[in-house]
């Protein structure tokens, strides 16, 4: 299988990060040695409204999907560089007709899940029919909605069925929202209850405490191409990263990833810490606004032209972010096939009276008032003092008078699914590394933001013109018109795109590895050595 995706390779493979302060990352534990004690202030809280945070078909946010990372089995996975899925539950895969309408992949035998229990094609089919069944509103089933039926042919043979061509649909398989669960466990038409984790990945999920901490185990009957540099994870929960800096500084953890304050990625850049390694890489993460189009304000495209015209990325990644991100003007960010400042080329500087016009034009009255949502808790400290930027920014132009909301995640998200908020941030990590994984989730029915907007010639023409292209650098034009459709129409306002940084003991090995261009973290990568 040969679908090249030419994106930069230090996105995709995160090559050859930065190190800084003393020390560097080598050699190989062999997989023993003490637990390896992992810091975030990541939460993953079971709660009404997602009771199974940890369950593949309800669990799509960067933090979950870290746990399914380590702990469940795909088809396909990534290696270290490059952007083709290679096999990893199966031995090989392919499409098996030139429309790419019908993949066949033919798994590994003798593979197990952590229990004993055999996995095989048939366990396959029901993750998917179940992640399907199921479609939970949090969950990751639109990335698996173009399946029409599986078949398993024999208990090592499957085979997809797509509804209609789709070049991506190897990367998607290689994503936690086709881990395999186990049939005799899992129930077909409702979620798992719980944190409790059964799969056949690298690590078991021995504990789960959302107010303390996650252990994973090496998991023994693991076969796969992870090579595990450590038999044991200890993952604790801080709720400040203030907290979390002072324990690595301390030596309470071995390894901080997310999330850091830009104060604290300053600090430990510039030697602030003996003996701990900051590893920065390029990143993928974008954050953007929301418009509920719904709401008898924004759904006039006039008030979100005006926003457009007079948001300052450059200093909202300045003054807030101290240059730890970069100014985005595209949902699909730089280093991704197909990336086009549309945005600027459209609005170019924030300017104030070019906003003022577009409001005049329309008969909009000002100031427009609007309310700013935004979670306290999720996507780390910064994100108020960003909100209270964006509000002091159009607030000076004089045509808009804003209200901040903060909200906490476990609200948060089922209120935005809800519809309950006017305009609203949001932040993305990709699913997989093509532009398809910024503009296909966020459009038709059943999108990820359960947004009301609709487009047809991104969801009827462009979009499924740019799934019939196995050779992905050929489907840019057709991308790049999707960007200039988005900032023509402004449902969504992209903000800023992020560098990854992991913060390290000097003896923690594997750092240039351990973080992927999902922004999750590979636990088998990290070993320790001699202490630098």
């Amino acid at each position: 299988m040969n679908r090249k995706l030419l994106v930069l390779p230090a996105v995709v493979g995160l090559i050859a990060p930065a190190l800084a302060a003393c020390g560097g990352s080598s050699g190989n534990s062999g997989g023993g040695g003490d637990a390896i004690v992992v810091g975030t202030t990541d939460r993953i809280e079971a709660t009404k409204d997602t009771p199974a945070p940890l369950d593949p078909a309800a669990a799509y946010d960067v933090a979950a999907w870290t746990v399914l990372r380590n702990t469940f089995q795909t088809l396909l996975s990534y290696p270290r560089t490059g952007t083709d899925p290679v096999p990893e539950a199966a031995e090989r895969c392919g499409f098996t007709d030139q429309l790419s309408e019908t993949y066949r992949c033919t798994m590994h035998t003798g593979l197990q899940f952590s229990n004993g229990d055999p996995l095989t094609a048939a366990d396959v089919k029901f993750s998917v029919d179940r992640m399907l069944a199921i479609r939970d509103p949090n969950g990751p089933s639109g990335l698996l909605d173009n399946v029409d039926k599986v078949e398993t042919p024999t208990d090592s043979t499957v085979v997809f069925h797509l509804k209609s061509p789709d070049a991506t649909f190897p990367f998607k398989l290689a994503t936690p929202a086709a881990s395999i669960v186990d049939s005799k466990v899992y129930p077909a038409d409702k979620v798992y209850a719980g944190t409790q984790v059964l799969g056949s990945g690298p690590y078991t999920l021995s504990s789960f405490d959302s107010n303390n901490e996650a252990v994973f185990q090496k998991n023994p009957h693991y076969k796969g191409n992870a090579k595990l540099n450590n038999s044991k994870i200890e993952l604790k929960f801080y709720k400040t990263s203030s907290d979390m800096e002072a324990a690595l500084k301390a030596g309470h953890i071995d390894v901080m990833n997310r999330s850091m304050t830009p104060e604290e990625i300053a600090g430990l850049s510039n030697g602030g810490a003996q003996n701990i390694n900051l590893v920065e890489a390029p990143g993928t993460e974008i954050r953007y606004l929301v418009f509920n189009t719904n709401d008898s304000t924004v759904r006039n495209s006039a008030v979100r032209k005006a926003v457009a015209q007079i948001v300052d990325r450059a200093a909202l990644v300045r003054d807030v972010y101290a240059r730890t991100s970069q100014p985005l003007y595209s949902m699909v960010p730089q280093g991704i096939t197909g990336h086009t400042n549309s945005f600027f080329n459209i609005y170019n500087n924030p300017n104030v009276s070019a906003a003022r016009s577009i409001l005049e034009k329309a008969g909009v009255s000002t100031p427009v008032s609007l309310t700013l949502s935004y979670t306290t808790d999720h996507y780390g400290e910064s994100t108020a003092k960003e909100f209270t930027e964006l509000k002091n920014q159009l607030e000076a132009s004089g045509l808009f008078k804003v209200t901040l909301q903060g909200v906490p995640w476990s609200q948060f998200r089922p209120a935005e699914r809800k519809g309950q908020y006017q305009v609203y941030g949001m932040g993305w990590f990709p699913d997989f590394p093509d532009p398809d994984s910024y503009i296909g989730p966020f459009f038709g029915k059943d999108n990820f933001l359960g947004s009301p907007y609709r487009n047809d010639a991104i969801e009827s023409q462009l979009l499924p013109q740019t799934r019939t292209v196995a050779e992905r650098s050929t489907a840019v034009n057709a991308f790049q018109k999707i960007q200039d459709n988005i900032a023509q129409d402004v449902p969504f306002l992209p903000l800023w795109q992020g560098k990854q940084y992991l913060a390290a003991q000097s003896q923690i090995t594997g750092t240039e590895w351990a973080m992927n261009a999902s922004s999750e973290l590979q636990y088998w990568e990290l070993g320790k050595g001699v202490k630098g």
